[in-house]
């Protein structure tokens, strides 16, 4: 492909690209010139420090050197159909598996994270019998049809009136909860006491499966209260469901742990993968099933597939990507500068327009708000889709990126992810630049501008 200049690259993309989430006469996209680690530059060589990993998923780091290489040898990989044995997707199962958790038994590959999700419908549906997929309101899961059915936010109603069979349940959000609960326990059971009521009133001899990330993303970095997690658990026990875990973010390294469930006291029945299992540089995804769920497919039709399952190319990269975490102790190394990333994160608590901070590892989340007391939110909940991008978030997002801080933000929340080969210095680094932000945006918007204030 011959070289184009930038603005070549932008005429062709508005004449011939469409760009999603976006009225595309808006969209005037930034083009990367260059990169390298937690950097990149753009068109006209403005720096910025990559604080979203793109789009959550490039853990290791733009260019790593090892993947680079890895590229190198494509040609020395040969193609081949999903009915095949490939030396790549034989590897990449195996090590994933042993990074899963303790139950984990065999990989289904597939393309991507929705990909994934549907895929892990099907099989929950096959092995139980059952048509119920219950899913929480402030979750993310694809924009597939099946898996848009499985989002519990505002980006699910394109794919409405829905498949039949899909129930939604409340995701614990102690920050907007209008119960004030004395402890996390007195909320999981709180939640835990609603959940069991649904699963009753639904029938539980009708439901195949509890679809759950185990910490929401891009709704905001969700934590869950203590014990939440294993009482979904236990009531998938009680009634026979499978517990699916939606892993496509957390996966690999994000939480500080391999997976996002390594942190709490349960096995799932599925894990769903993609992102970091190739750091973004191939596309690859799949579904980690358990033994109960492998087995059941020795003796009946997996019911299922796609063209490029277990792709030998995606695959050899997944293989080397795994083997940079493990050699660089990036999951490691993750949670020491996760620790220096809560401590910056706190500190932003003593900004008036900064409600809450989340955080685990490095994924983490800070809400702002307009009023403190109040809890009013810069971006009322399914408002910041399918409108004009003019809003208070909009402006702080601006603000950042011409910081040289690049991320993005989902309603009130802006999402901080940066890649697992961040050091401390830049971590601080890019925290100075978010701070320095926050003081220009109260200044110039919240607090002496009262007309953007009541929009």
């Amino acid at each position: 492909m011959k070289s184009m200049d930038a603005s070549q690259i932008k005429q062709e993309n508005q004449q011939y690209v469409l760009h999603s989430w976006s009225k595309q006469k808006n969209v005037n996209p930034k083009t990367i010139s260059k990169a390298e680690g937690v950097f990149f530059w753009d068109e006209t060589d403005n720096k910025y420090i990559d604080m979203c990993s793109q789009l959550v998923y490039l853990n290791v780091g733009h260019q790593h050197p090892k993947l680079l290489e890895e590229f190198k040898h494509i040609g020395e990989i040969p193609l081949a159909a999903p009915g095949f044995a490939t030396a790549s997707k034989a590897a990449l199962a195996r090590k994933i598996v042993k990074a899963a958790p303790s139950n984990m038994a065999k990989v289904f590959f597939t393309s991507g994270g929705a990909e994934s999700n549907d895929h892990a419908i099907k099989m929950a549906r096959m092995v139980t019998g059952r048509y119920k997929i219950f899913s929480r309101y402030r979750s993310y899961h694809g924009a597939t049809f099946g898996a848009g059915n499985l989002t519990g936010e505002s980006r699910r109603f394109e794919v409405e009136p829905g498949i039949p069979g899909f129930i939604k349940f409340d995701t614990p959000y102690l920050y907007r909860e209008v119960v004030d609960f004395p402890s996390e326990e007195e909320a999981t059971q709180f939640y835990l006491a609603r959940l069991k009521n649904q699963l009753l009133y639904e029938g539980p001899q009708s439901i195949a499966a509890i679809f759950i990330e185990p910490i929401p993303g891009s709704n905001g970095v969700l934590i869950p209260p203590k014990g939440y997690l294993e009482g979904v658990r236990a009531l998938c026990d009680e009634f026979g469901i499978l517990m699916i875990c939606d892993e496509v973010m957390t996966g690999f390294g994000r939480t500080g742990k391999m997976f996002a469930v390594d942190h709490f006291n349960f096995e799932p029945d599925m894990i769903t993968f993609a992102k970091g299992v190739t750091s973004g540089y191939a596309p690859l995804g799949g579904v980690i099933v358990n033994d109960k769920v492998a087995n059941y497919f020795d003796d009946h039709v997996l019911m299922t597939g796609l063209t490029y399952s277990g792709h030998t190319v995606c695959t050899q990269i997944g293989c080397t990507t795994l083997d940079i975490y493990q050699e660089e102790n990036l999951i490691e190394h993750a949670a020491k500068v996760g620790e220096q990333l809560a401590k910056r994160l706190e500190q932003l608590l003593s900004f008036n327009s900064v409600g809450d901070v989340r955080y685990i590892g490095l994924f983490a989340a800070v809400e702002l708000v307009k009023d403190k007391t109040t809890k009013q939110p810069i971006i009322e909940y399914g408002t910041d889709y399918g409108k004009d991008k003019v809003g208070l978030m909009s402006k702080f997002i601006s603000l950042l990126s011409e910081n040289g801080f690049y991320t993005y933000s989902h309603e009130s929340s802006v999402i901080i992810a940066p890649p697992l080969v961040i050091t401390e210095q830049q971590l601080n680094e890019a925290m100075d630049l978010f701070e320095k932000t926050l003081i220009q945006f109260e200044q110039q918007y919240l607090f002496t501008d009262q007309t953007l204030l009541t929009k």
